[in-house]
């Protein structure tokens, strides 16, 4: 387990002012080596642009704290919210999410200076706040480390398009490491348990209410999907196997020409991925990442086995600590790694679920304009568990739910498999 200093925002010893600062701060190294360019281009309707991301978590804290908290505080540019506003109707019109790389003003430079105007006034703020104020603070700090995470992989998404697919970071050397062995299986637990955030400390209000679950005998992978083990399943013909997939997840691998996970390419030489440092050989001991939940559903099927439920992923995590594994300290090329030992719940790779994302029973979403930050998108998307090696250390629980839609991929999203009892 890293120290408090590698990942100051899980410092209990720090106050809210140093955690917001430590927030700020990694976002701005992330985007330390990025040209104006490279802040601004959109590769896809789900990727956004650094220069939004940047903008975006420094609205959210202009908006619902400095503008409706801090009396006689002032818009550093009354134009920008509707740049910079994401999903919240209640904040009225937007710009459209699919034509945010057409923003190529303000500049990079402009969003820097809007993001220290903004730091600023609420250093100067946070000693004053409310309780409840300060809540936002706090749920606003748990916001930009989402958006981190997505700096990275949207970024990661935008250099794969460019035809050079240039390194974002130096590569590092890499040692060989010796392949796993075989999957081994523990058994989890069975009848009735409690899930969901129901103690102190934050969560985002879609971890809870704490609840009863019934699970049946199980048993979960001892370990995650490896690249060598995927590679089989594709020189087995699975991606042109209808038996392995579901309706959607078929119509999808045929409309799109899918073969392979993202980032994959095949040559004389094997396998190879385009990473945060650019293009090299798949490493087979590594965990498989880059994969939808259509994928690994059918992995599940051909393997014979199936996802763990969320239900059943959490009850099992509960007693491993969620700041352990690789998981992201500081600004830098970051991806899965070989297991060195234990089961590996968290970091590495988000794990599909095999649960939709719904309202747990007693959900209600928050009053106001913050309620429509998960409540809405209970529909259509799945579950996945762990955080990866791109979510900053201390961010994530073990009643923590990302959600995807199935057919998504360009996030760090990898399968572990569960099986009957």
């Amino acid at each position: 387990m890293a120290s408090d200093a590698a990942y100051p925002f899980a410092a209990a010893s720090l106050g809210l002012a140093d955690r917001f600062l430590a927030v700020r701060s990694l976002t701005l190294a992330l985007a330390e080596r990025l040209s104006d360019a490279d802040a601004t281009v959109q590769s896809m309707p789900d990727a956004s642009p650094a220069k939004w991301h940047l903008a975006h978590t420094t609205w959210f804290f202009e908006t619902f704290v400095l503008r409706d908290h801090v009396p006689g505080y002032r818009l550093h540019d009354e134009r920008w919210p509707f740049l910079f506003n994401s999903y919240y109707e209640a904040e009225g019109q937007r710009h459209a999410r699919h034509r945010r790389g057409m923003v190529t003003r303000p500049t990079l430079d402009e969003v820097r200076a809007y993001r220290a105007h903004v730091d600023a006034a609420m250093v100067a703020a946070i000693p004053d706040l409310a309780p409840d104020v300060a809540a936002l603070v706090d749920l606003g700090c748990h916001h930009e480390q989402q958006h981190q995470e997505l700096f990275v992989t949207d970024m990661l998404h935008l250099f794969s398009e460019n035809p050079l697919e240039p390194a974002w970071y130096p590569a590092a050397r890499k040692v060989p490491v010796a392949m796993p062995g075989p999957i081994g299986w523990i058994a989890g637990r069975e009848g009735v348990v409690e899930i969901g955030h129901g103690g102190a400390g934050f969560a985002f209000d879609c971890e809870g209410p704490r609840h009863a679950a019934l699970l049946a005998p199980h048993a979960l992978a001892d370990r995650t999907i490896t690249n060598g083990e995927w590679a089989q399943f594709i020189a087995d013909g699975g991606y042109r196997d209808a038996r392995h997939w579901l309706a959607d997840g078929w119509a999808w691998v045929r409309a799109e020409g899918i073969a392979a996970p993202l980032y994959w390419e095949e040559g004389n030489g094997g396998w190879t991925r385009f990473g945060m440092d650019g293009r090299r050989a798949v490493d087979p001991a590594a965990p498989v990442t880059h994969v939808s939940f259509f994928e690994a559903d059918a992995f599940a099927s051909w393997a014979g086995a199936r996802l763990p439920t969320e239900a059943e992923w959490e009850a099992a995590a509960e007693a491993h600590d969620p700041s352990g594994g690789n998981q992201m300290d500081e600004a830098g090329a970051v991806e899965p790694r070989p297991t060195a030992s234990g089961p590996g719940l968290f970091g590495d790779v988000w794990e599909w679920t095999g649960s939709a994302y719904r309202p747990y029973p007693g959900f209600r979403a928050a009053d106001g304009a913050v309620g429509e930050y998960n409540g809405k998108f209970m529909s259509g998307q799945f579950v996945l568990r762990g955080g990866s090696c791109a979510t900053p250390r201390g961010h994530v629980r073990a009643s923590y739910r990302n959600f995807f839609y199935p057919h998504q991929r360009w996030q760090f999203t990898g399968v572990r498999l569960a099986k009957d009892l």
